[in-house]
C-alpha cells in the first residue's frame, strides 16, 4: 500500500467515525488552541424551522477546493455551494454566496458583515471568543503536500529535521500554526490563499505545503501529475460553520445539519467532495 493510499484511507476512516457520531480527543499540542465542539451527528434531529425565504449571506473564498472554487465558466462550485443550498432547502432560505478574502474574515464575521462563513473553518477556542460556531460537520487532518515523484522525505519529523526544507501555507490558518510548530516561523512562508501557496511549491520556491487533507486532494485534482500527499501531520480537527456572535441562525442551521447527518445527506455531500 502506498503512503498516499494509507493517508487517504485513514482520512476516510475519520469521516466514517464522524458520520456515526464518534469523536476522538483533539491533540491540542498540534495547534495550541483547538478544542472540541459537538458533532452534528451527536445532536438529536428534530424539525428544522422555516425561515420564510430569508436571504442568508454566505461567505466563501472561491480559492479553496474542494470547498469552494470557480469553474471554467466562473461559477462557484464545491462542498460549500452544495451544502449551502441543501441547508436552505431544509430551512426555506435563499443562499446568497459572497466572495471574501480569508485575511480579515473573522473580524468581518464578528462585525456581522456576513450571516455565515463556510470555507472549511476549524473550530478553535481562540476563534470562539469573537465568533460563534455550528456543530462540527466533519473531522479532518493536515498533511504535507509535495511535488510528485521526488520522495525527498517520508514523515513530518524527517521533513523538520532537514533545516533546508521550507513550508508554504495560508496566513492565519491552523495550518500556519502547525507549520510554525513543525519547522518554525523562519522556515514557513505564508500566503494570502492556498492557491498561491501551492504555486510556490510547484515552482520550487518551497519544499511542501501544510494543508488540510481534503484540500490537498482538491489541489491534486486541479494539477494532475504534479502533486502528492507525502506525510500526515495531524488527524483530528473539527470543521464547523461560523456565525456572528449571538446569531439567531445558529440553532436553525444546527437543526438542519443534524437532520442531514441523520438522513445521510450530509455524508452524501461529504463523499462527493471529500473522497478521492
Amino acid at each position: 500500500m502506498t503512503k498516499k493510499m494509507l493517508i487517504l484511507l485513514t482520512f476516510l476512516f475519520i469521516i466514517a467515525l464522524t458520520a456515526c457520531g464518534g469523536q476522538g480527543d483533539v491533540a491540542q499540542e498540534d495547534t495550541g488552541t483547538v478544542d472540541q465542539t459537538v458533532n452534528c451527528s451527536d445532536l438529536e434531529a428534530g424539525d428544522a424551522p422555516d425561515l420564510g425565504g430569508q436571504e442568508v449571506y454566505m461567505a466563501v473564498e472561491n480559492a479553496y477546493p474542494p470547498f469552494n472554487i470557480l469553474d471554467d465558466s466562473g461559477n462557484g462550485v464545491g462542498w460549500d455551494y452544495d451544502m449551502g443550498r441543501a441547508l436552505c432547502d431544509i430551512l426555506n432560505c435563499t443562499p446568497v454566496f459572497s466572495e471574501a478574502a480569508w485575511d480579515g474574515i473573522f473580524p468581518a464575521m464578528a462585525a456581522g458583515e456576513f450571516d455565515v462563513l463556510f470555507d472549511g473553518v476549524t473550530y478553535l477556542t481562540e476563534r470562539d471568543e469573537t465568533v460563534d460556531f455550528s456543530c462540527a460537520y466533519v473531522v479532518i487532518g493536515q498533511v504535507l503536500l509535495a511535488r510528485a515523484g521526488e520522495d525527498r522525505f517520508s514523515t513530518a519529523d524527517e521533513f523538520a529535521s532537514n533545516e533546508d526544507f521550507t513550508i508554504s501555507t495560508q496566513v492565519t490558518t491552523t495550518n500556519e500554526i502547525v507549520a510554525h510548530d513543525l519547522v518554525g516561523v523562519d522556515r514557513t512562508k505564508s500566503f494570502e490563499d492556498f492557491g498561491l501557496a501551492v504555486q510556490a511549491l510547484i515552482s520550487g520556491d518551497v519544499d511542501a505545503v501544510m494543508i488540510d487533507t481534503v484540500t490537498a486532494i482538491g489541489f491534486i485534482d486541479e494539477n494532475p501529475g504534479a502533486l502528492t500527499i507525502q506525510a500526515s501531520v495531524t488527524s483530528d480537527e473539527q470543521l464547523a460553520l461560523v456565525f456572528p456572535p449571538g446569531s439567531d441562525l445558529i440553532d436553525p442551521f444546527n437543526a438542519a445539519l443534524a437532520q442531514m447527518a441523520a438522513d445521510g445527506s450530509l455524508q452524501t455531500i461529504n463523499d462527493k467532495w471529500f473522497n478521492p
